[in-house]
């Protein structure tokens, strides 16, 4: 192979990699620039966020600050967090715009709809965990303990608690996105998920109980809507299934 061969093969791998490079600093450009905005309100954006604690604390107790910087700290490590999760959507797009040339058309209209799918259920999740799950959790902490015990939570503590339920709650969202690609990429038959729903149930079931309170309500807030979207995946699923999967469908429902 002549020089010429060889470099006409690596000027599109080095353009690929210059194209990534680039998009990588836009990622990261976007994400520092929305942190620079939104640092003056850091303090503002933890009270909002452990609002559903606080409210709920017993008369003369608040929140505490056991290391020397956790009030500076904590407050910023929630500000990166929730930068990143505005800049989520420039994110998925300068990746879907690295991806996108090397997809076929029938790629494309799939791909682009779960990327801004997956970006709406992980938000939605958020939501859900902080308006529905968050005040339940934590009254029922707070109403458990024995009476001579002062409830007093670290903002440290509290802030990795709360980032560990969003990121649960986000994912378990994720339930439809993942049925839809796993059907389509013919991993698994969406006919064939419908015959395990009684185990897909029990699952979802077990999820809640791991992570949230010990009581049958808290697990079926997390539980319920987890078998709702998975229903909801399989009719998608159904609808971008290969071939093959369609026609086994029929044979089922027949």
């Amino acid at each position: 192979m002549s020089n010429e061969e060889l470099r006409d093969k690596e000027l599109p791998l080095l353009a690929h990699l210059l194209e990534l490079r680039d998009r990588l600093l836009k990622i990261i450009a976007s994400v520092l620039i929305i942190f620079l905005c939104l640092f003056y309100f850091s303090n503002e954006i933890y009270l909002i966020v452990s609002e559903p604690l606080r409210e709920l604390l017993p008369e003369n107790s608040s929140m505490i600050a056991t290391d020397v910087a956790s009030p500076f700290f904590a407050p910023f490590k929630l500000t990166m967090m929730v930068s990143l999760l505005l800049a989520m959507p420039f994110v998925l797009y300068q990746v879907w715009a690295f991806v996108a040339p090397g997809l076929y058309e029938r790629e494309k209209r799939v791909v682009l709809p779960l990327f801004a799918s997956s970006v709406a259920l992980f938000y939605l999740g958020i939501a859900f965990a902080y308006f529905l799950v968050f005040p339940i959790i934590f009254g029922f902490f707070t109403s458990v303990g024995p009476e001579s015990i002062a409830v007093m939570t670290d903002i440290s503590s509290y802030l990795d608690f709360v980032l560990t339920l969003f990121f649960a709650f986000g994912v378990a969202f994720e339930v439809p996105i993942a049925v839809v690609i796993l059907s389509w990429m013919g991993i698994v038959k969406p006919a064939s998920l419908a015959q395990k729903r009684p185990f897909i149930v029990a699952g979802c079931f077990v999820v809640g109980m791991l992570l949230t309170p010990p009581d049958v309500f808290s697990q079926a807030l997390l539980a319920i809507p987890m078998w709702l979207l998975f229903e909801l995946g399989l009719v998608f699923g159904r609808l971008v299934a290969p071939t093959d999967d369609a026609e086994e469908e029929e044979k089922v429902a027949g």
